[in-house]
């Protein structure tokens, strides 16, 4: 009994458990030769799938099975998830990879593959135009791919439409329009649109000016449409021409030409308004491209001369003192860039007594900077700027620019009739940002047209029509427009229309009437027609129910002066050319059947409503935090106001790309900061001809 006890026991330590693994391991050089006993009968379900797995042989003679060493792996897993986790993402990343660059491949096998066209079809008008007009010029007919294939043979058929300027109203209008609806010819001197909004940061480094533009013919291949690089400089309306300066063929000067069109559309856009101020040759204006890189190559070649030893103690201060003039969004903007690049960049790279020396100046003529925002905006603005060590200098105005200072006049708010302080500023680099003014074509395009009266742009009506031009045939939209608010030239019209009864007076009815008809004309004057009977009875002097004409006439120059022109911004530039697209593609689809029949075209009042602006609220960006203003509602704050900003500015950008770069160039600055390097870009002397005429300042040498 003791010796079968003592068998079963080393029986018991040395056979292999039923899951295959020994209880114990014996050295390497014993071995059990003889073959484990026959397993128990397994009755799980789990039991028999592990019986019926292959089995592998074990150190001591026993099987390991395969669902064993799984249940190991998973043991493993459970054991060590941050490493489990770790191989899961790498092989995620290598297949990811893979992906990508299987995607990238095959693009790129069916992108650059070899195209050889053999013959180019060309009309021979393109070629050689023939010549005609008042000045006899050549005349651009027939575009050099007006006969590449079917799609564009058939849009020389459709009406022209030419639109002057590539900003916010010309692209809007692009955007708008249905393809193959117009023969669409679009001329400016640039290539490219910009994203003005953002032009400020793009003179500090903080975004890169690529990150802004879009080539004008992306946007017009959408409608099949012509692009020529040329200035408009006149114009025939009875013949309905447009004089184009453009390039000739060595790129050295300058020819002229005409182009015809049906529908014209003026978006030109304006220039800085110069208020009679002496030495603006010596200041810089924030409106291209080329404004920005200039003034980012004067701000670098300043903080390099100020870094030098040589440079005096006086000429160091001055190089470093920066005066705005004008406290709008654009002088604000710039002013917060360049004091956030001087505080995050400058301080870490350059020598600190830099930092010390800086001064940046913004001189409003009002009483408060972002003066058109609501009032507590203005004040968060000029507080956050207080802490920035930023000067504002309110009630200020400028009189005169000298190469090294700027000369000021002060007058105190609360004493009017006292004389005006002369004041001073050393000034090593200067921005002029006040108020706008016309461009030399829409001047032209204003003494050519009669009672034209207004002094910064040509007056339109609430169908943006050019007053005093064919109707349907000239538009204008943008800083080059503003709309007609004058409701006393309309007078006698009006009065004829709704004195029913021919008594020359209007009583109440024939009143309604007629401001129903205002309403409708004039959306402007809506606010202020809300409360009829009151203004009714305010101008009814007689009490005798009763308005004469003079009354009405008194009515209607109190209500002009107060409705307020539309904001001179790429909001409602925006919004109107948008208008139009949507106009002209209603009128498109009745163009042939108006051909067909012999018909004239329609009048806009007959089938398409006013123009109305809608106003989307005020943005600005103040330096690490942004303000909005909206219908009375204002919102002013740090980090966060400031992301809201940006989503808002990304979702406006015309194209994927320039939302893709624009992030970067954000991404880029967070991590790497702003870019310090003086980077000099040559711009082309033909670009220089083009715009020379339509540039009221000039830049000053970078």
């Amino acid at each position: 009994m003791l010796s079968q006890r003592l068998t079963g026991s080393l029986r018991r330590q040395f056979e292999p458990r039923r899951s295959g693994l020994p209880r114990i391991l014996l050295p390497h050089h014993i071995r059990l030769l003889s073959t484990p006993p026959p397993r128990a009968p397994l009755v799980s379900s789990t039991k028999r799938k592990i019986a019926s797995s292959p089995n592998l042989l074990g150190p001591l003679g026993s099987t390991y099975s395969i669902r064993r060493i799984t249940f190991l792996s998973r043991h493993f897993s459970s054991a060590h998830p941050v490493i489990s986790f770790c191989v899961r993402l790498a092989l995620s990343s290598i297949l990811g990879i893979g992906v990508v660059v299987t995607v990238i491949l095959l693009h790129d096998a069916t992108t650059y593959s070899e195209r050889h066209v053999d013959r180019v079809p060309c009309n021979p008008l393109s070629l050689h135009p023939r010549t005609g007009g008042k000045k006899n010029l050549p005349i651009v007919e027939v575009n050099l791919d007006d006969e590449e294939d079917d799609a564009k043979r058939a849009m020389k058929d459709k009406p022209r439409l030419v639109v002057i300027g590539g900003g916010w109203g010309a692209v809007a209008l692009l955007q708008s329009l249905p393809p193959s609806a117009y023969n669409v010819t679009l001329i400016s001197p640039q290539t490219y649109f910009t994203f003005t909004p953002l032009l400020p940061s793009a003179c500090v480094g903080t975004v890169e000016p690529r990150s802004l533009v879009e080539p004008i013919r992306k946007l017009i291949a959408r409608v099949r449409g012509h692009y020529l690089m040329g200035a408009a400089v006149d114009l025939d309306m009875a013949e309905r021409l447009v004089e184009v300066e453009v390039a000739s063929d060595q790129g050295t000067g300058t020819m002229r030409c005409y182009v015809p069109y049906d529908k014209l559309i003026i978006a030109v856009g304006s220039t800085s308004n110069d208020h009679g101020v002496k030495g603006l040759e010596h200041c810089f204006q924030l409106k291209t491209v080329p404004d920005a890189q200039a003034i980012r190559r004067r701000v670098m070649t300043n903080l390099e001369l100020a870094s030098l030893p040589t440079t005096t103690p006086e000429d160091r201060k001055r190089l470093l003192s920066f005066v705005i003039c004008g406290g709008g969004p654009t002088g604000v903007e710039f002013a917060a860039e360049l004091r956030d690049m001087m505080a995050e960049d400058v301080l870490k790279y350059y020598p600190k007594l830099l930092e010390s020396e800086v001064q940046v100046h913004v001189v409003q003529s009002q009483d408060h900077i972002l003066n058109t925002y609501a009032e507590k905006i203005s004040q968060y603005a000029e507080q956050k700027f207080k802490r920035s060590d930023v000067n504002v200098i309110v009630n200020a105005r400028v009189q005169e620019v000298t190469p090294n200072s700027v000369k000021l006049t002060l007058k105190d708010p609360k004493n009017k009739e006292a004389k005006p302080e002369e004041a001073e500023l050393a000034a090593g680099f200067v921005l002029w940002s006040t108020g706008i003014a016309m461009q030399p074509f829409t001047r032209r395009l204003v003494e050519l047209l009669p009672n034209q009266f207004h002094s910064k742009a040509v007056e339109v009506d609430s169908f943006l029509r050019v007053q005093g031009a064919p109707k349907g045939t000239v538009y204008a939209v943008g800083d080059a427009a503003t709309v007609h608010t004058n409701l006393v030239n309309d007078l006698m019209d009006l009065w004829e229309k709704f004195d029913e009864n021919k008594d020359e007076t209007l009583d109440f009815d024939e009143w309604q009437k007629m401001s129903k008809h205002i309403k409708q004309k004039y959306p402007l004057a809506s606010k202020n027609l809300e409360r009829l009977r009151e203004l009714f009875d305010e101008f009814d002097k007689d009490q005798d129910q009763r308005l004469s004409l003079n009354e009405v006439a008194e009515m209607f120059q109190h209500l002009s002066q107060k409705m307020t022109s539309y904001p001179a911004t790429a909001q409602v530039a925006s919004q109107q050319g948008k208008y139009l697209g949507k106009k002209f593609s209603k009128l498109a689809r009745q163009y042939k059947v108006l051909r067909e029949n012999d018909m004239p075209d329609l009048d806009d009042e007959a089938f398409y409503d006013p123009f109305v602006y809608r106003h989307l609220g005020t943005l600005a960006y103040i330096g690490n935090s942004a303000v909005f203003d909206y219908d009375g509602w204002s919102l002013a704050g740090g980090l966060l106001a400031m992301y809201a900003w940006r989503s808002i500015y990304w979702s406006e950008q015309t194209s994927m790309r320039t939302r893709m770069l624009l992030m970067l160039d954000w991404v880029k600055r967070g991590i790497f900061g702003r870019d310090l390097s003086k980077v000099s870009f040559v711009i082309s002397s033909i670009y220089h001809v083009l715009i020379h005429s339509s540039k009221e300042l000039r830049l000053s040498p970078a």
